[in-house]
């Protein structure tokens, strides 16, 4: 008789459910080599559209021209043609265009929100946890006037009244930066509460901070880049530091090249903070692998106070820094319930979860610290990862 499914079998299994639920969104599940893309879309640069068309047009694929984002042009598909994946790989082939220069194309692709996502981890889903001690008072002050942008979820209604010594103050509510949070009634959605999490890390690492949260990702922990660029594009010119946890993998580990764009188009004394991602494996994730970014492994804290690497992390030389991955922080009210397991867990405002997602917004929050003593978010950056290697492939540890 085969053993049931683990919880962290089971989360994954949702997610995967989650995905085949939205009509416009893919797997490519080769294995080791899997993305996420939107159905029927197709991207390249404006001057390249004429080129991929009539590639397109002659390989009897027909095709059209979408809105544009982010100076990309987009192209679509009908459904009948959503071999997407085969198609960038047919136009990125040398031999299709003799004598000339191959143009650039690329899927758009799907990123997740990393505190459980695909392709194989061994995230679970946040388990209830006590509340978590008022700050010091000692460290109210620690990132006082730094401002930290958190692109995710968005934030809970109830963020301010649920968590007044945590996260009252930090923030402008919104209606448009609300989390919905619940897939229905009081039962949560498989990332609701991923934003709140996130940022009662930041304020933990940075108690004086205050944070602009933008929706980037569903409360499945779903988004395009297109939905990263927009969010991006929020973040005024006051930001310092801009925290992310959240990534895709692409087709061939070619970097997303809207996800490149919206970093490069944040003001260069910005240092953007990423997690690497939960899957275990050396691929790089966008836009953690970006070589402007702060890339953010997970290491594991023991019971005696000790520090391993994740399992669960992505690793690599593109990785800068780590920091521990399993924490504690502010949640929502709710229930979490996983289809094929008879267990309830009931929370009420706290909860413990584990992910290279939780492991980011403390470096930000640590950073943020560094600059409200004086310094530049660069110089923080730098005075960070001047220590040795923790492991290799996991860079810096920053406790």
């Amino acid at each position: 008789m085969s053993e049931p499914p683990s919880r962290a079998e089971l989360y994954q299994q949702a997610f995967a459910r989650a995905v085949q639920h939205r009509p416009d969104i893919r797997l490519h599940a080769e294995s080791g080599r899997e993305f996420l893309y939107v159905a029927g879309e197709l991207l390249t640069i404006p001057e390249e559209v004429d080129r991929v068309r009539g590639k397109l047009t002659q390989s009897h694929i027909d095709n059209e021209r979408g809105e544009d984002f982010a100076g990309m042009a987009r192209l679509r598909l009908p459904l009948h043609h959503d071999g997407i994946p085969a198609i960038v790989r047919l136009l990125r082939t040398p031999a299709q265009w003799p004598g000339e220069r191959v143009p650039f194309v690329q899927p758009h692709h799907v990123l997740v929100g990393h505190g459980g996502n695909m392709h194989g981890n061994s995230v679970q889903p946040p388990k209830p946890a006590p509340p978590l001690p008022d700050p010091s008072p000692d460290a109210a002050g620690d990132g006082k006037g730094v401002l930290v942008g958190l692109a995710d979820t968005g934030i809970s209604r109830a963020a301010e009244t649920d968590h007044p010594r945590r996260l009252g103050g930090a923030f402008v509510p919104h209606e448009d930066k609300v989390d919905p949070a619940y897939a229905h009634d009081d039962v949560f959605a498989l990332e609701g509460g991923h934003g709140t999490f996130v940022a009662g890390v930041l304020r933990q690492a940075a108690p004086g901070v205050r944070f602009d949260v933008e929706k980037a990702l569903d409360p499945n922990g779903l988004g395009t880049e297109e939905d990263f660029v927009r969010a991006l594009s929020w973040f005024g010119e006051h930001m310092q530091v801009v925290s992310l946890s959240l990534g895709c993998f692409t087709q061939d580990d070619v970097a997303s090249e809207p996800v490149r764009r919206a970093v490069a188009a944040l003001p260069e004394s910005v240092v953007v903070v990423a997690s690497v991602g939960n899957q275990g494996t050396n691929r790089p994730c966008w836009p953690a692998a970006l070589p402007r970014v702060l890339a953010v492994a997970a290491v594991a804290e023991e019971r005696d106070g000790s520090h391993a690497p994740a399992c669960y992390s992505n690793h690599g030389h593109w990785v800068d820094a780590c920091a521990v991955g399993n924490r504690t922080s502010t949640f929502l009210r709710g229930r979490w319930q996983l289809e094929g397991d008879p267990a309830v867990e009931t929370h009420d405002g706290f909860a413990y979860w584990l992910g290279t997602s939780f492991a980011a917004p403390h470096v930000a929050g640590r950073i943020a610290t560094m600059v409200g003593q004086g310094l530049s978010a660069l110089e923080a950056r730098d005075q960070l990862l001047t220590n040795a290697e923790f492991h290799p492939g996991y860079g810096v540890f920053i406790a």
